[in-house]
């Protein structure tokens, strides 16, 4: 017969090895420490920093972050912001070895990273799935924070709970990335922790650690992981093309300049549908209303960015949409954006052009009717130009500018003059102009 104090040990000893126990040792070795260095140039800051610093200084600054290994022959997923700028990358394993790593591939928009480390046989993380997330299930991250301040390699594990699926984060004016249909979860995720996987109580990875919210820096309960399925496909994009893909579909949205619009039920009114697109070609026109893509509802321009996001060229796309009260559905051929698609002109050896059409219009919100768009543009072309990628020259001195090819022919003309040319341009919706010599 058994003591009850031992059938107490054993119970507790039993209780010990929980679901969160065993979902953490199943992802935990394929849990990697992503270190690097990037050259940062200084801004003199003080006097004494006027006087003394050397013009245009720059220092070497380390980061720290975390990623996980996806195949055997060591492709690492990890966050854009962890890699970016990054002249030298050091993934640590969970045994303490060091590879240098080859980066594969980074997409600022939606901060994934993709590396490789050459070394042998690797484990790899269980995938699972993000669509089928419940409110109030455990979810575990996994990472190593604050690591710069440890001697230890082994990764650490938080646990808590999903908060929300399909979080919308509002952007800033400078945010280059896009948070939207983000997992919220109140696992503690810190400085160190971006880029390593959130898994469910099966050991699976649902998605990849990637921002808090927080006045201090630290875990306040709100983070957020970028689901599962859009990591990997951003990770096969990279590695297939080098750059990821952009999705088009050819309508544009009421909601995305102004806070109030936000707000709107119903669906996103449609404010445009470029002619030709793959939008027209379903059948849908400017004044209906998207009430659905996918499965998921649209009830702001940011759900639609969402649903963007995670769709492919040569995707098919169902949209409900709906017209004097009445709902009508549509498949929508996605494609390739028109500016990835279109001609280049190349014109003083670093700068890209390509000719404004309606489908571009829509694409960049360009106001001007005909132009050229400054695709590609040189950091020394722009200092000479004055020029920036994204700009829209629609006139060279009196000359009106309907194709990339008037400016290359402009340009060609002013070869060796001694008077400047004057450059009008439209930069995100304002009009300018520059001068300059073309030699």
């Amino acid at each position: 017969m058994v003591a009850p104090r031992v059938q107490l040990s054993q119970s507790i000893a039993a209780s010990r090895n929980s679901a969160i126990v065993e979902a953490a040792a199943r992802v935990a070795p394929a849990v990697v420490s992503v270190n690097v260095v990037r050259r940062e140039r200084r801004v003199p800051r003080s006097v004494f920093d006027w006087l003394w610093m050397p013009r245009g200084f720059e220092r070497e600054v380390q980061g720290l972050g975390s990623g996980f290994i996806i195949s055997p022959d060591g492709v690492v997923i990890t966050n854009e912001h962890v890699t970016g700028g990054a002249s030298d990358i050091v993934v640590t394993t969970r045994d303490g070895t060091d590879y240098q790593a080859t980066l594969l591939g980074e997409d600022p928009l939606t901060d994934i990273a993709v590396l490789r480390i050459d070394g042998g046989d690797f484990r790899t993380v269980p995938i699972g799935t993000s669509a089928d997330l419940m409110i109030g299930e455990w979810v575990v991250a996994i990472g190593n924070p604050y690591g710069y301040l440890l001697g230890n390699t082994e990764p650490s594990v938080t646990a808590g709970v999903v908060s929300a699926v399909g979080r919308n984060i509002i952007p800033s004016g400078e945010d280059e990335t896009v948070y939207v249909g983000m997992i919220q979860t109140d696992a503690a995720i810190n400085p160190g922790n971006s880029g390593g996987p959130l898994i469910n109580a099966l050991g699976e990875v649902v998605g990849v650690n990637s921002s808090i919210f927080s006045a201090s820096g630290g875990s306040v309960g709100v983070g957020f992981a970028i689901p599962i399925e859009r990591a990997l496909r951003i990770a096969r994009e990279l590695q297939r093309y080098g750059e990821v893909r952009r999705s088009w579909v050819g309508v544009s949205v009421a909601g995305s300049d102004r806070l109030r619009d936000w707000k709107r039920t119903g669906g996103l009114l449609i404010t445009a549908v470029a002619g030709g697109s793959p939008a027209a070609r379903a059948g849908m026109r400017d004044g209906d209303v998207l009430v659905s893509a996918g499965r998921r509802l649209l009830r702001t321009f940011l759900d639609w960015e969402a649903v963007k996001l995670d769709v492919s060229p040569g995707d098919n796309l169902r949209i409900v949409f709906r017209r004097d009260g009445r709902e009508r559905r549509a498949s929508v051929a996605v494609q390739d954006l028109p500016t990835s698609l279109a001609e280049r002109v190349s014109v003083l050896g670093q700068i890209e052009l390509i000719t404004v059409t309606p489908p571009i219009r829509q694409e960049r919100g360009i106001r001007s009717e005909q132009g050229a768009l400054v695709y590609e543009i040189g950091a020394a072309a722009g200092r000479s130009t004055g020029l920036q990628a994204g700009d829209v020259i629609f006139r060279i001195n009196r000359q009106q500018i309907t194709h990339a090819e008037d400016v290359q022919r402009v340009f060609r003309e002013a070869a060796g003059s001694r008077a400047p040319i004057r450059v009008y341009f439209e930069r995100s919706g304002g009009r300018g102009w520059t001068d300059f010599y073309v030699r």
